[in-house]
């Protein structure tokens, strides 16, 4: 590395990356330095002294906390001197005097048992026996590593501290606590909830919140990030809060667009225990929401269905798979491409959207065809139109960098949460913040501008910023000069746009507007974050067209820490484009569907129903609409409204029971690895259209296994020409590939010779999707329930 630093650790060489410390050059090294109160993707600390190491530079010897001291050129360090082993074991036994150590300086730590008698006579409530996190104890394993002595001079004074449990997902013991302050650091450095904090209680320092009140009146997220860099027992998740893990195994979590690289800690039953960020993860870097890092359980519920169900006698009764598809057979025969429909599950792997979608179209005959959650298709689909991608320009992990961020009728905090972490981060870096929002979300508190206009003005407000742009010469005249066609047309047709007016119908001063535009065009980078919540198809196709010609007369579309990013609904739902399994032209989406089934036009459907709920917005109606059908088959995890409609009812594998792909937001495609078996008769989605394929008489689906199918895909879709399941293993690839070479796209339209094309924009069409009512409703999720938009 030519910038790197060059020294010696304990007499090997070692190259520093610039900026890290001696501490992060040995890890990077797989030297083994203890630690205790530094955790990687957070600023050190210095707190503990536990990796006190020995540096001589230039004859001179000195003893210093490595996860806070840079390597000096041909500096020696030695990590193991006598002085340096007895210092550390001096800094454990402070650190020990306020938790439980007896079993921890014992030498038969690695022989007792939780039954066993005590030897010591340690309490029961202090041994590690019993703790939440035997065995995965940061200071049990840094205490082995220094070999304290069965003896230590400093007296153990328990703090006799009450357990928090009134919170939900985990539990709070602060007698464990050795107040490292990761949690705090986490809390406030990379989620910046800063719900946890450092008090003082008679001169000791606690960590907890910061009046005394529960984590829910603090503000907490309950992304469980405190609990993942916890080194001891304080914070433990509850839900199987003593389960030893057996194996580790990395999957994707597939609850929203981001698609999180997650660790999923497996028991010896093969049951799911914890589900961890992972920090290697490309698309979160270790990060999670509530509902990743706690909502992973289902899978493990005892309610599932475990076998197929036909109706007869206007009851459901037990059937073998053989008997379901012989039903489905004559249910499904005979119906013309109009009468029959596939809803498929926004959880859906690649495999699962693509062998639905060749179902519809080979066997079905049928373009009715759509993901359940894909309400934001108009959105992303004028993204395709204009971009050639419905899907984010650049990866998540730009936004840390962008220099400003505009946010437009989306609430990225509560359905896209690692996305919006991102946000925040580039804030705390100094970005600013533009929020384009009728309602209060929780990134308007770091916005330096909010805008409120009347909700359906959003894409007239956005073209007004434009015109302010223009007024100002602000915009980036090389870009527009080289990259745009029709730039000069789209100039003109801004003019139309007076800020008054533009004022006067969007309910927002025309000073706001011209100050939102100086933002955004003097940033050296500025990204946007799309949503069209509570717009209808046409006004999100205005907007789609308002932000894109706004980012390409300020250079951001093809620009590192710029571009678009679309807040759409759905963990797969770009991928589940990307398969087809999307109406065609003739073809009738998710939310023409629900009339359609309610007039009699569609008769029959197959819903896979994994994350389907009929409590969602997007979904409104649909179980009373399933209930006139003719024939319903529904695939899922679990008994529901809509399976109570059901003929068929089919039970379908998790996440967890399959190997297979899904592709995120930022393009990414990634790997679901296999956590636990399927333990009675379920199917992922790809087997049970397979079956029901072969039923029907197809010879097409004779797939043996999901990475059969992506090699079929790979074959069909350009895309994913070069994928394949192998490919994959070693970490998501974001699409288009490089045909010479497995090489992915984290930045579209980077090519300066690539032309960017704006549209010509109308005061009177985008004037047409403001509402006239006195009052209008603007829904929004609130409390991470989307029941409750």
């Amino acid at each position: 590395m030519a910038d790197g630093i060059t020294f010696t650790i304990d007499g090997r060489d070692v190259v520093a990356q610039p900026g890290h410390t001696i501490l992060q050059a040995a890890l990077d090294q797989e030297i083994y330095i203890p630690y205790l109160c530094y955790y990687p993707k957070m600023k050190p600390e210095g707190t503990c002294r536990t990796c006190m190491v020995e540096v001589e530079v230039n004859g001179r010897k000195m003893t210093v906390a490595s996860c806070t001291t840079p390597p000096m050129p041909d500096a020696v360090v030695m990590t193991n001197t006598p002085e340096v082993q007895e210092l550390r074991k001096d800094v454990i036994e402070l650190l020990m005097t306020e938790h439980p150590h007896g079993c921890l300086t014992c030498h038969r730590i690695e022989l007792c048992g939780p039954q066993d008698i005590c030897q010591r006579h340690v309490t029961v409530t202090d041994r590690c026996t019993i703790c939440p996190k035997n065995e995965r104890c940061e200071l049990k394993d840094t205490v082995r590593m220094v070999e304290l002595d069965l003896r230590t001079p400093l007296n153990y004074h328990r703090r006799d501290l009450p357990i928090h449990v009134d919170d939900p997902f985990y539990d709070r013991d602060y007698n464990l606590c050795i107040v490292c302050s990761r949690c705090v650091r986490v809390c406030d450095e990379v989620r910046f909830d800063t719900a946890l904090t450092l008090t003082s209680r008679s001169g000791v320092t606690l960590v907890g919140t910061a009046h005394g009140t529960s984590l829910l009146e603090s503000g907490c997220e309950f992304c469980g990030a405190c609990v993942d860099v916890c080194p001891t027992g304080a914070l433990t998740e509850r839900s199987y809060k003593w389960e030893k893990a057996v194996s580790e195994v990395t999957t994707i979590c597939t609850n929203c667009p981001v698609g999180c690289q997650m660790v999923a800690e497996v028991n010896k039953f093969g049951k799911v225990v914890r589900f961890k960020g992972d920090l290697a993860g490309a698309a979160n870097n270790g990060q999670a929401c509530m509902t990743g890092k706690f909502g992973y359980d289902y899978t493990n519920d005892g309610s599932r269905l475990k076998r197929p169900y036909i109706r007869e006698d206007g009851m459901l009764r037990k059937a073998t798979w053989d008997e379901a598809l012989e039903r489905i057979k004559q249910g499904l025969a005979g119906r013309t491409p109009g009468e029959v429909a596939i809803i498929t599950s926004p959880r859906g792997s690649n495999e699962d959207q693509y062998s639905a979608a060749k179902f519809a179209r080979t066997v079905l005959n049928t373009t009715n065809i759509d993901s359940a959650l894909n309400s934001d298709h108009a959105l992303l689909s004028q993204l395709e139109v204009r971009l050639g991608a419905g899907a984010a320009t650049n990866p998540i992990w730009d936004l840390e960098d962008a220099k400003c961020l505009l946010v437009v009728g989306g609430n990225p905090t509560e359905e896209q949460n690692v996305l919006a972490v991102a946000a925040k981060k580039a804030v705390r870096k100094e970005a600013k913040m533009i929020v384009i929002d009728s309602r209060e979300t929780e990134l308007t508190r770091y916005a330096v501008e909010w805008l409120r206009p009347r909700p359906g003005s959003e894409a007239l407000l956005i073209a007004g910023i434009g015109r302010a742009i223009f007024d100002e010469a602000l915009e980036d005249k090389e870009f527009v000069a080289t990259r745009i066609e029709q730039g000069e047309a789209l100039k003109q047709s801004l003019w139309a746009f007076d800020l008054e007016k533009v004022s006067r119908d969007t309910g927002i001063e025309a000073s706001q507007i011209r100050q939102a535009a100086r933002i955004f065009a003097t940033s050296d980078a500025g990204a946007i974050l799309l949503g069209a919540n509570g717009l209808d198809d046409s006004a999100a196709e205005k907007l789609v067209d308002a932000a894109v010609d706004l980012s390409a007369i300020t250079g951001n579309i093809g620009r590192a820490f710029g571009g678009i990013y679309p807040l759409y609904q759905g963990a797969n739902t770009l991928g589940a484009r990307d398969m087809g399994a999307t109406p065609g032209e003739n073809g009738l989406g998710i939310i023409d569907m629900i009339p359609a089934m309610s007039r009699g036009d569609i008769k029959a459907a197959l819903v896979m129903a994994d994350g389907v709920s009929g409590y969602a917005p997007a979904l409104e109606g649909l179980p009373i609409a399933l209930g006139n059908l003719d024939f319903l088959v529904v695939s899922a995890v679990f008994d529901s409204e809509i399976t109570a409609q059901a003929d068929v009812v089919l039970p379908a594998a998790t996440y967890a029971e399959q190997s297979s792909t899904v592709t995120n937001v930022e393009r990414r495609v990634q790997l679901l690895r296999v956590t636990a078996e399927p333990r009675h008769e379920e199917l992922t989605g790809w087997e049970t259209i397979a079956r029901i394929a072969r039923a029907m008489g197809s010879t097409d689906f004779a797939h043996g296994s999901s990475s059969d199918v992506f090699a079929e895909i790979a074959g069909n879709i350009s895309n994913y020409r070069e994928l394949s399941h192998e490919v994959l293993q070693s970490g998501g690839i974001q699409w288009p590939v490089d045909s010479s070479s497995v090489v992915g796209t984290p930045l579209l339209h980077a090519d300066s010779t690539q032309k960017v094309t704006v549209v010509q924009l109308s005061y009177d069409e985008l004037a047409e999707s403001i509402g006239t009512s006195a009052l209008t409703f603007a829904p929004g999720r609130v409390l991470n329930q989307p029941e409750r938009d």
